[in-house]
């Protein structure tokens, strides 16, 4: 009887173990405000509305150790509307991260499923846009170059490097899944950065083929890119210096679309390049307080059957961000855009920041006041 006492403790001691080497976490964001702007369709509008700043999720993430460095790594998120509850993206549980995947403490990780793309994770971090938990509102025009995470790649398989004297490297294929069709709405991209005290250097490229073309390919049609191509391209190079309490940096993106389609431009367009030059920064007054600003210009070129046509946008944004706590702030953030160098009925002509809808003037100004909470 006592030798199967002990035997009974010794597995319990063995299997509280093997618990303890597991971790599964659940956590999330919200975010919502209350939004003025001054021209949507010809209306100004006060609105409350999620996602402006931040995105609004609740996911689920964790890890089992496996011994010898090696662990079994997941997460999954989902994005909402906290105005009204809805999901953000139609008919899919986990539509913002679904993978699955091994991470070894000497050389990697290697994940799988629906997953940011290397221009998100490389140089998302030195754009307003995606620093921290984001600003969506800072986005460069149509998020174009995909910088603050508007779409994601389904089918993925992703490598991301430990950091060897300060340098990380990536890259991700998405698969088109379709027999005969390999290289129809597939994905791919890299990226590469450098981090040694106060400097943070980085270079991504993303490259998409017919993207959203087909069912259950490398976007979803819930990611569908606004402006669908034959082939779509993102590079950039950006890097940010942290001296005391300020932080400056300085980002480019070149985008480029091949046989794409936009609305209100007649017709099919040869070609669509964004190029978008940002300068922002960040201060912190006190470590409750901080201010952030950017400034993007962005020139865009297509060509067309009818001629050629360069579009430009000049956006300022200016925000104030104050904790109430480690897990709660509040925000208030003004933004500016002009655009000009297109008829002011077209899809470039008038002013659109990002998550509002278009302008009928060349100008557009919006202002929010919210509150963030994350747990």
């Amino acid at each position: 009887m006592k030798k199967k006492i002990i035997g009974a403790t010794t597995l319990a001691v063995f299997a509280v173990g093997a618990h303890a080497q597991s971790s599964v976490t659940l956590y999330g964001l919200i975010d919502t405000g209350i939004v003025y702007t001054n021209n949507q369709g010809g209306h100004s509008a006060w609105q409350e509305n999620s996602n402006m700043l931040s995105n609004t999720v609740w996911g689920l993430k964790g890890s089992e150790d496996l011994g010898a460095g090696l662990h079994t790594i997941f997460r999954l998120e989902s994005g909402f509307f906290s105005q009204n509850g809805k999901s953000y993206y139609n008919n899919t549980s986990f539509g913002r991260q679904a993978y699955v995947g091994l991470q070894d403490d000497k050389y990697g990780t290697v994940t799988f499923g629906r997953q940011y793309d290397s221009v998100v994770d490389y140089l998302g971090s030195i754009a307003l846009a995606n620093n921290g938990d984001g600003n969506n509102l800072a986005a460069h025009p149509f998020d174009n170059d995909n910088i603050d995470d508007s779409f994601y790649i389904n089918n993925s398989i992703k490598y991301t490097s430990q950091t060897y004297a300060g340098v990380q490297f990536g890259g991700l294929y998405g698969f088109s899944n379709q027999a005969g069709r390999f290289a129809n709405d597939r994905a791919y991209s890299f990226g590469v950065s450098y981090s040694n005290g106060p400097i943070n250097l980085a270079a991504a490229y993303l490259q998409l083929n017919n993207g959203g073309s087909i069912a259950n390919g490398a976007l979803s049609n819930n990611d569908a890119p606004n402006f669908p191509a034959a082939r779509q391209r993102v590079m950039g190079v950006g890097g940010n210096y942290t001296f005391g309490p300020a932080t400056v940096g300085l980002l480019w993106t070149h985008t480029l679309f091949d046989n794409t389609t936009a609305a209100s431009v007649p017709g099919v367009l040869n070609t669509l390049h964004f190029n978008n030059y940002e300068l922002n920064a960040r201060y912190t007054l006190t470590p409750a307080l901080s201010l952030s600003g950017a400034y993007t210009f962005t020139e865009g070129a297509y060509s067309s059957a009818s001629g050629s046509t360069h579009p430009k946008w000049h956006q300022v944004t200016l925000m104030a961000d104050y904790s109430l706590s480690k897990r709660t702030d509040v925000y208030l953030e003004g933004v500016y855009q002009h655009a000009y160098g297109a008829p002011v009925d077209s899809a470039f002509g008038g002013a659109e920041i990002n998550g509002l809808a278009q302008s009928t003037t060349p100008n557009q100004v919006a202002t929010t006041v919210g509150i963030r909470h994350r747990f």
